[in-house]
């Protein structure tokens, strides 16, 4: 529980107008995607009596917030994004509940944008890497909004590198990509863990964004000192959106696909496989249109206890041939 405390003694007060103003003041908190109470203890001044610098009674203002916000996508049995479903079209379940309340909903077509382009830079990626660092420029070039998104670059290998850092500049964010170097070996989750705690979950704003990673590797780790839960829990506090693309070109199911997909499932995005070259840009145009084809929920959790644990997320939809796909859930703050 968050407490404010406005120190006000030694200072003298005489009108009632500026004592509602301190009351507006209290009672304002910024909301997070799930719960925490927010207490403003605020000294109340006599009006009548000029001159009074001691507080005659104590006034608590209590604003408690319990809201979970999920981002997620509708597709139809061809994979076809749904653009036109209502609330009523969805059940929700939170820690295998209905909701509480339902607080909004809305399709979500034009969210400002906060990126990660993680790219493998390990020694096993060599074959295609030229084609890649190509394919993410350009789609860092046509999914960027100057002044409205931004993105960073991150290279990893046996350790992680940003070479460029949050910027709405294409540029900029070309040139980063440009001077990653191959070689080495790969701490996959390491990057994940690293770009979604030092970057993504720093980023603060005070309106709506959508955070997500977009993952350029063949999804095989043997240098990290973190495991694949961790970069996933860390994923999911930190609300990122995982997108992989693969660089494996055998035609094979590999162990490094599976991790892809696990890591694509666990937080609501996608993992692409593309066989061949010309391809992989096709999977770079997928993200960005997924990322401007969702819809976003609010609610508020039945039976919410502000205890820090995992709370699993269920959506799905009423038509059984419409496949949803959000994360899987999120982590209770602790108080």
């Amino acid at each position: 529980m968050a407490v404010k405390r406005l120190d006000l003694q030694g200072m003298k007060y005489t009108s009632v107008t500026f004592f509602l103003g301190l009351i507006l003041l209290a009672a304002w908190a910024q909301p997070l995607a799930a719960q925490n109470s927010y207490v403003a203890v605020v000294p109340a001044f006599s009006a009548d009596v000029a001159g009074s610098d001691q507080p005659e009674s104590v006034l608590t203002i209590k604003k408690r917030v319990d809201e979970v916000n999920v981002l997620f996508i509708a597709t139809d049995r061809h994979g076809k994004f749904v653009r036109n479903l209502n609330q009523t079209d969805f059940n929700i379940l939170d820690d295998h509940k209905p909701p509480q309340a339902i607080e909004a909903f809305r399709k979500e077509t034009d969210l400002p944008l906060q990126l990660g382009l993680l790219v493998d830079t390990s020694g096993s990626v060599r074959s295609r890497f030229d084609f890649e660092q190509e394919a993410a420029t350009s789609f860092l070039q046509s999914t960027l909004r100057p002044g409205f998104d931004k993105a960073f670059v991150m290279g990893f290998s046996n350790r992680s590198q940003v070479t460029q850092d949050f910027t709405d500049n294409a540029r900029l964010l070309a040139t980063g990509v440009h001077r990653l170097q191959d070689g080495g070996g790969t701490a996959l989750y390491d990057a994940i863990y690293k770009a979604c705690r030092d970057k993504l979950a720093k980023e603060t704003s005070d309106h709506p964004v959508r955070k997500a990673i977009i993952i350029v590797s063949d999804g095989e780790d043997n240098q990290s000192e973190y495991s694949r839960a961790q970069a996933i829990e860390m994923a999911q506090r930190a609300e990122v959106i995982i997108y992989a693309i693969s660089t494996d070109d055998s035609g094979l199911v590999l162990r490094g696909d599976r991790v892809l997909q696990q890591l694509a499932d666990a937080t609501g995005g996608r993992a692409f496989f593309p066989f061949k070259m010309k391809d992989i840009k096709n999977s770079f145009a997928a993200i960005e249109d997924e990322l401007r084809s969702q819809y976003v929920v609010s609610y508020r959790p039945a039976d919410f206890d502000a205890d820090g644990r995992y709370r699993s997320i269920e959506i799905t939809a009423v038509k059984k041939d419409l496949q949803v796909r959000a994360r899987r859930g999120y982590f209770a703050p602790r108080q």
